[in-house]
């Protein structure tokens, strides 16, 4: 099923390839061997007018649909960690049109967020389809981004480990086959149908001096700095269009035309910035027109998403990283002349550690570089300027670009990891539904002859309105210390913890925690904070024996292993 269906997304992500290049050459009259993002041939007049205009209708289609359908786009690192892989089609495909009439307006974003959320929202309403399980449905959703990404790239290691590292959470051997087989099938279609160029060629293999590798390390270093701007920049640009306070549907025009200013002076900054990687492997510019393309790129990035264009910084980040690894190849030329001959290994080093800071994929970055060169000793550069960039943005920013938005809207997702079983493992369905209730008026005689030594637990006391007062251990009420009272005093005297309750809706966690702020074995369940009246009662025990079998099975499943856990005979 993931070689039909990735064949099927890489024909499709190739005929949408295709469409771009096509309304670019429409909207912005580009030649027909021409791409928009090498920034050559571009008419003027339309730099200025297509961003807006493009901006102005994505903003009307999109508040008609926040009109219509009012719910988030899920996208598939939140299906995979929230909703066990669960996506809509007709979503995905809302996002898609969107991500397409971006990049026809020449934003800059690339469309592969676009592809990996269509991919992603095609296999999973298939899975859906065959009512797949859980684990199986998240695989189904990583094969479908990794045969987008793949087709994208031409390049299949790169498209199945940027679905293990970002959309599934991690590498298991029971993920390999269907997502390997979805990215290779993926590539062999789009090849079969159209054999588009790479991404990047470089002719012959590249010397690498041992001196090289420290200061790959100090590239590392500034482009995670490069990675945490541009992320922090897009949040920067949706509050400063906030404080405009000028209608939703209208940010997108607005950013447009921010984006048509800086595109007057640096071109290259519109689209995707495919065409733009080769363009400067090419041509070697000055120091200056780098750096202040380096500057023009990160602004007009977070301006495209900031404003509300929708696309993601997978290939902005690869242009991005490349410029930056050449203007700083140009800085290191001022003193060391002899260095000018690493020239391209210095973009391809920035090019990666760049994109795998933003992106938060650093092997696949390193297999995409891989895959484009079959240079080994260069490969192995771009590994340590990865490693030492991601490291840096990992401990010291915390994010990738994917989970920066998800912390933005308020979601403490870090990655794709499956936390969605915890949130449908909820107090209502580990309860049990048979607690013991006693009025508040009852006295202590009745009780104990209501409920003798031994027949119970603990009792749950309630008023005459079965509001929750507060529960006590069955034996405190038959001390000796309490008998010369019994007859007289209430139950409501002897009842503690009024505050130590749980509702039906909370999850095992929540549960968990509770248990231990309140150092309490048992507690009531009340439906909602309405009312606290008792539909049930929950134990820490239990919920503790539920939340390890399900960490059990989970993990099992992921392996794909059915005893994982089960301990044999011992040895006599």
């Amino acid at each position: 099923m993931c070689a039909v269906l990735g064949g099927v997304t890489g024909a499709f992500v190739d005929g949408v390839r295709q469409l771009i290049e096509a309304l670019h050459r429409l909207s912005f009259a580009l030649g027909s061997h021409d791409l928009l993002s090498t920034g050559l041939h571009v008419d003027r007049v339309r730099v200025v007018l297509v961003p807006a205009i493009g901006g102005l209708l994505l903003g009307g289609i999109a508040a008609a649909g926040r009109y219509y359908r009012h719910r988030e786009i899920v996208d598939p690192v939140e299906a995979n960690a929230l909703y066990g892989g669960r996506m809509s089609f007709l979503d995905s495909v809302r996002l898609g049109f969107a991500a397409l009439l971006s990049n026809t307006a020449g934003a800059s974003v690339g469309m592969e967020a676009g592809y990996s959320q269509l991919g992603s929202g095609f296999f999973s309403s298939i899975g859906q389809f065959f009512q797949l399980r859980r684990e199986d449905e998240r695989i189904f959703v990583t094969a479908g981004a990794a045969a987008a990404i793949a087709a994208a790239f031409n390049a299949p290691l790169a498209g199945a480990f940027y679905g293990f590292e970002l959309v599934l959470g991690q590498y298991t051997l029971r993920a390999l086959t269907p997502v390997a087989v979805a990215a290779v099938a993926a590539t062999l279609s789009e090849d079969a149908i159209s054999h588009p160029p790479a991404l990047f060629h470089v002719a012959g293999l590249m010397q690498i001096n041992t001196e090289s590798y420290a200061l790959f390390l100090l590239l590392g270093v500034l482009a995670a700095g490069i990675a945490v701007l541009t992320m922090l920049g897009v949040t920067w640009s949706e509050r400063g269009l906030r404080k405009l306070r000028a209608p939703a549907w209208t940010k997108p025009a607005l950013g447009g035309l921010l984006l048509s200013l800086i595109a007057l002076y640096f071109p290259q900054v519109l689209g995707s910035g495919h065409g733009a990687i080769q363009y400067h492997f090419d041509l070697r510019l000055a120091l200056l027109p780098l750096a202040g393309l380096v500057v023009a790129k990160m602004v007009a990035s977070a301006l495209s998403i900031g404003s509300g264009f929708r696309g993601g910084l997978f290939s902005s980040s690869l242009l991005l990283g490349c410029v930056f690894g050449a203007a700083f190849a140009q800085a290191l030329a001022l003193f060391d002349p002899s260095l000018v001959h690493q020239y391209n290994a210095f973009m391809l080093v920035g090019m990666g550690s760049v994109a795998a800071a933003i992106i938060g994929a650093p092997l696949t970055m390193v297999f995409l570089v891989l895959e484009g060169t079959g240079d080994f000793p260069l490969t192995m550069g771009v590994l340590t300027g990865v490693v030492m960039a991601s490291t840096i943005v990992r401990l010291g920013f915390g994010y990738s670009f994917s989970t920066w938005r998800f912390h933005q809207r308020g979601l403490g997702l870090r990655g794709a990891h499956d936390v969605g079983w915890i949130a449908d493992l909820t107090v209502g369905r580990m309860m049990r539904a048979d607690p013991k209730i006693a009025m508040s008026t009852m006295t202590i005689a009745e009780l104990r002859k209501k409920y003798p030594i031994g027949s119970a637990k603990r009792i749950f006391v309630v008023t005459p309105d079965a509001q929750y007062l507060g529960a006590f251990e069955l034996a405190k009420a038959h001390e000796a210390a309490l008998d010369p009272s019994a007859d007289t005093a209430t139950i409501a005297s002897i009842a503690g913890k009024p505050d130590a309750h749980l509702f039906a809706f909370q999850n095992v966690r929540t549960a968990l925690a509770r248990f231990d702020q309140f150092e309490t074995e048992v507690m009531p369940v009340f439906a909602s904070g309405d009312r606290h009246e008792i539909i049930g009662y929950l134990t820490e025990a239990y919920a503790l024996k539920r939340y390890t079998q399900e960490l059990e099975r989970r993990r099992s499943a992921e392996l794909g292993e059915q005893d994982l856990f089960s301990i044999g005979p011992l040895p006599k």
